[in-house]
């Protein structure tokens, strides 16, 4: 069983979500995936500044998308964030769960990350405050 931290953001659905048949669409999915990724590790000490000083962060290498529920307008969700598994000192698997206000799983990703070099331009083992900011107990 994985025991690494889960980290949960909470957003609420507006218009500017949505697609003309009233849907989330499907590119704000990953945007939203993305916001709550940011929010764990700027909380966990890992934000944008950081990145941008050390020149080194994640990079996404793969993402699979699955929409099970539609979220609808106004409804506030909740994204629940986990590292699944280390696959190497470079790459990690994270996964993440878009929960409705019915507390039922309408969206789920699993994402393939790495950590990159900016400088170097290639991946480098990740180092522990890394590992600190995505909950890696």
């Amino acid at each position: 069983m994985n025991q690494n931290e889960i980290f949960e953001y909470e957003i609420l659905i507006k218009e500017s979500h949505l697609d003309s048949f009233g849907h989330v669409n499907n590119a704000i999915y990953v945007q939203l995936y993305e916001e709550a990724r940011w929010d764990f590790i700027t909380k966990n000490g890992f934000g944008l500044d950081v990145i941008q000083k050390n020149q080194v962060g994640p990079v996404l290498l793969d993402l699979q998308v699955r929409f099970k529920r539609e979220i609808k307008n106004r409804e506030i969700i909740k994204i629940q964030s986990q590292t699944r598994e280390i696959l190497s000192s470079k790459i990690m698997i994270l996964e993440q769960k878009m929960i409705n206000a019915q507390g039922k799983v309408a969206s789920e990703a699993v994402f393939t990350v790495g950590f990159f070099d900016l400088k170097a331009r290639k991946l480098i083992d990740a180092g522990p405050e890394w590992l600190k900011a995505v909950g890696i107990r």
